[in-house]
């Protein structure tokens, strides 16, 4: 690994880590932050509403900012603050406090995800992303799956202010590192060409009728004064964007709550409508926030696709078989999660193996397959009745592990690669919007399903929250069918000599 990447790599596996390390261990704090600051149920909710809207509305704006700005920047800048956020919160005098503060760390959290991503697409060439975004995996999967244990024994030895503390200094190191880090211009010339078709292209002649800007080994073209000004940004287009979020994440997570079900149900209504005013906006922009051949690439629609169903059958999932093993089996929250331990374990072990079965198999049958084991999973879930043993339970947790992390390494793969360069955080913004909604959606999806049974709904043999479930990580299937069927494997063209008169004073790794 050059010096140059290893810096990237750090940078990225550490700030994604922190994030999912943040949003497990405040699960097991919540009742002690409940108790210290004399709080309601109602408004400790708020602590995790609040920053998951927050997040989810401002992801692919906070990539646009890297595309524009540079990712590094805004990296830094993300993890700066999400780690002053962290200590404010620590230091919290009262919930309403609390709340606020958790609202910028979501600002913050926005900023440094979809970076996390355009730092590794501008550090590493096309086809030698699926290692880091490998890493970068398992150390989400080792991160949440060591979440709850971290901050169970924190709370328990420190109280609830230590959870927020445990984030402070890895986040201040990763954003001084990033500033510290000299980051390479984006140049439109490594930008890998987006092709409707979900095929690879085989040829690399160079065609005249193509758009110079998507071309390896093409001079970049002119900036027009509007791509330099505010307008470059769509303001107005990422206001929409985050209000059409914004409704529909609140709208699915109050739909999960007893009794807000009318509340969500309005919030999704109004998401719909302010998302068909996007939609009429960016039709006419000159500059749109959602660039069309990013949204005209059936690779990268596919991929987000996967990514949604994944997630969102996972999420679905999870909450339902916590609920059955803790109020029909009465096991308590540590055997909880050694029941499901198999599941963070096939995902720290899985992700490495992922890039090898891509290469060979390519990303189309690899993802058929993870969709097909996760599939299987939530099924095997589906049919455990109230004598369920550990191993049954653990060899659908194994299922669910293996199926997940091979879309997730997959999908996200092609996302970025098909992504051109000039648009990585955006792409990058996308991919974690995907990965924010789809939990919400599965688990809005199994509140009100579990609700449908009262009796039974939580043994899952007898309820209909898990079979709808299935049904859920079934719709991985065909959008796995249309991935691209190789891997890719194009570098960058290098220019001819003739057209490269005079020596270059950076190597390009």
């Amino acid at each position: 690994m050059s010096p140059r990447r290893a810096p990237v790599l750090a940078c990225s596996v550490l700030g994604a880590a922190v994030v999912a390390l943040d949003g497990t261990v405040l699960t097991v704090a919540q009742p002690a932050l409940q108790r210290d600051l004399h709080a309601d149920v109602g408004q400790v909710q708020w602590t995790s509403t609040a920053y998951l809207v927050a997040v989810a509305s401002l992801l692919v704006f906070a990539g646009r900012l890297g595309d524009r700005y540079g990712h590094r920047r805004v990296f830094a800048v993300g993890a700066l603050g999400f780690a002053a956020a962290s200590t404010g919160i620590a230091l919290a005098p009262g919930i309403g406090t609390v709340i606020v503060l958790r609202v910028l760390q979501g600002v913050c959290g926005a900023l440094l995800q979809p970076a996390t991503l355009g730092m590794l697409r501008t550090a590493y060439p096309p086809d030698r992303l699926g290692t880091p975004i490998a890493v970068r995996t398992a150390a989400i999967g080792l991160a949440a799956a060591a979440g709850p244990l971290v901050g169970g024994a924190l709370v328990s030895a420190y109280g609830w202010r230590s959870v927020f503390l445990l984030g402070v200094p890895p986040t201040l190191a990763i954003g001084l590192l990033a500033l510290a880090t000299r980051e390479r211009p984006i140049e439109p010339s490594r930008s890998h060409e987006l092709s409707p078709s979900h095929e690879p292209t085989q040829s690399h002649e160079p065609s005249r009728s193509r758009e110079p800007s998507l071309k390896y080994g093409t001079a970049p073209a002119p900036r027009s004064a509007a791509a330099t000004g505010p307008s470059a940004l769509d303001p107005a287009g990422a206001l929409l964007l985050a209000v059409t979020l914004g409704l529909l994440v609140h709208g699915l997570v109050e739909a999960a709550r007893p009794g807000g079900a009318p509340t969500g149900l309005l919030a999704v209504a109004g998401a719909v409508l302010t998302g068909v005013v996007l939609a009429r906006h960016e039709r006419r922009a000159a500059r749109p926030l959602l660039p069309p051949e990013l949204l005209r690439s059936v690779p990268v629609v596919a991929g987000l696709s996967v990514l949604l169903a994944a997630s969102a059958a996972l999420s679905g999932s999870l909450f339902v078989a916590t609920y059955f093993l803790q109020d029909v089996q009465g096991l308590d929250p540590l055997d909880c999660a050694l029941r499901v331990l198999p599941l963070a374990v096939l995902i720290v072990l899985g992700a490495p193996l992922c890039p090898t079965l891509q290469r060979r198999f390519g990303p189309r049958r690899t993802a058929t397959a993870g969709a097909a084991l996760l599939t299987l999973g939530v099924l095997l879930l589906a049919r455990l009745d109230a004598t369920a043993g550990a191993a049954a339970v653990g060899v659908s947790a194994a299922l669910l592990g293996a199926g997940f992390v091979t879309l997730m390494v997959t999908a996200t793969s092609v996302v970025v690669h098909r992504a051109p360069e000039a648009h990585a955080g955006v792409a990058g913004g996308l991919q974690q919007t995907a990965m924010n909604i789809g939990p919400a959606l599965g688990v809005a999806t199994a509140t009100l399903l579990l609700a449908l049974v009262p009796d039974g709904g939580f043994v899952p043999s007898r309820g209909v929250a898990l079979p709808a479930l299935v049904l859920i990580a079934a719709l991985a299937l065909p959008a796995a069918l249309v991935l691209p069927r190789a891997a890719d494997r194009r570098r960058t063209r290098p220019e001819p000599p003739s057209a490269r008169p005079a020596p270059r004073s950076c190597v390009r790794s």
